[in-house]
């Protein structure tokens, strides 16, 4: 069966911000801003929509202060109407915007992605160019996926501008109608009409905006209004200068492919790229067992069925000794993609590096193609398929029930 539905975009609940420095802004001439079949005109939705039941009204003309959040709370909850309402009423703070957040693994990361109002939320970006761009908040309210400039080569966006959010051959695919800075710990958006077809969790973060008000005194009285909820509460002072704040539980909301050996993910951030899982989630979901050729690694529970099947299926076709043991790199990790804030499929256990010496990132690698074959039979994906090579890299996308 399916581990989990296959989506397109999704919610994020997690703090999931990698770097921006030097990415082009939106308005420039970027020729991947005009990828769809007809541009967007201003105050006008992209004539013919390339999904049209994903298209809303155009936002229109843009009114109102452009400043990005000074405090984001976001958790795998829809967060109340009254408690959204009591956060507005506490003197220091000027404005809220409830969007709804998850994280999508593509290609051994996991992007942010958001279903926003693309009329409000567009005052939310971290650059007033980007708000500005009417281009830009037409394509999403059209239907179509608004990215941050830097994900534009990191992305494994088709040449139509297509991008598969998910893992399996059948994750939905999102067309690319612009690029443009985004809020703090979104890489992309999308507008509402996605909600119930991806899967997402309605209404589970808050962007809040203080002006002139310093944010810090804050995070108490709307922590409190919170209680009950799991929604955390972080300042994106830190966020800009760190990329998360330390010490605030992290909530990630993994929906797709893999969403049923995940769940709600919660996590403290550490030095050095490490993180800390919340340690009963690392209870009811790692575990250190023995599997054929590797001996005790330590994964996700729901993976060694499938894992033992595929190694066992290496041995039975004679090629055993393609897999080198002393070049095994580990299947649980807690930690960042190096130089990230973004989590991989290692944080969860669903991904292992074999033959890792001979099988570096950005080449064809060496790994034997029948054992490629073999673990794909068994519900893997190889990173060697990707855009950016990862040929060390199987990762789990699909739950696959040996028989």
């Amino acid at each position: 069966m399916r581990l989990g539905r296959a989506l397109g975009t999704a919610a994020l609940a997690c703090a999931l911000l990698t770097g921006c420095n030097g990415s082009t802004e939106a308005g420039d001439p970027a020729p991947s801003e005009t990828t769809s079949t007809t541009p967007a005109a201003s105050g006008q939705t992209a004539a013919p929509a390339l999904d049209p039941k994903h298209a809303v009204d155009p936002p229109g003309r843009r009114t109102g202060l452009i400043a990005p959040a000074d405090i984001v709370a976001n958790g795998s909850k829809t967060i109340p109407q009254d408690k959204v309402d009591a956060i507005r009423r506490l003197d220091g703070v000027l404005d809220v915007e409830q969007i709804s957040l998850a994280s999508v693994p593509v290609e051994n990361r996991t992007l942010s992605v958001a279903a926003v109002d693309p009329a409000t939320y567009r005052n939310w970006v971290t650059k007033s160019a980007s708000a500005q761009a009417n281009q830009v908040w037409n394509r999403v309210a059209g239907g179509e996926l608004a990215i941050r400039p830097a994900l534009e080569k990191r992305a494994p966006i088709d040449k139509e501008g297509f991008l598969a959010l998910g893992s399996t051959a059948d994750a939905a695919k999102v067309h690319v109608g612009a690029y443009a800075q985004q809020s703090w710990l979104v890489d992309a958006v999308v507008n509402e009409t996605w909600i119930k077809d991806l899967d997402m969790t309605e209404g589970n973060a808050l962007l809040i905006r203080t002006g002139g008000t310093a944010p810090e005194p804050l995070r108490k009285p709307i922590e409190r209004i919170l209680r009950g909820t799991d929604a955390a509460v972080s300042m994106t002072d830190v966020v800009a200068r760190e990329g998360l704040d330390p010490g605030v539980v992290q909530t990630a909301v993994v929906v797709g492919t893999i969403a049923d050996a995940v769940g709600t993910f919660r996590y403290t951030v550490l030095s050095g790229g490490h993180i800390a899982p919340d340690p009963a989630w690392v209870r009811s979901h790692i575990a250190t067992e023995p599997v054929p050729i590797l001996g005790n690694v330590t994964c996700n529970k729901l993976i060694f069925p499938q894992l033992r099947a595929a190694l066992e299926d290496v041995i039975t076709q004679g090629l055993a000794d393609t897999i080198h043991p002393t070049q095994y790199a580990g299947c649980f990790y807690p930690r960042f993609i190096a130089g990230t804030t973004t989590l991989s499929n290692h944080a969860f256990g669903l991904a292992l590096d074999i033959n890792a010496v001979e099988n570096q990132r950005g080449t064809a690698g060496r790994i034997d193609r029948g054992v490629v074959a073999i673990f794909k039979h068994w519900g893997f994906t190889w990173g060697g398929d990707w855009h950016y090579t990862d040929p060390m890299h199987f990762e789990m996308n699909q739950l696959v029930q040996p028989r």
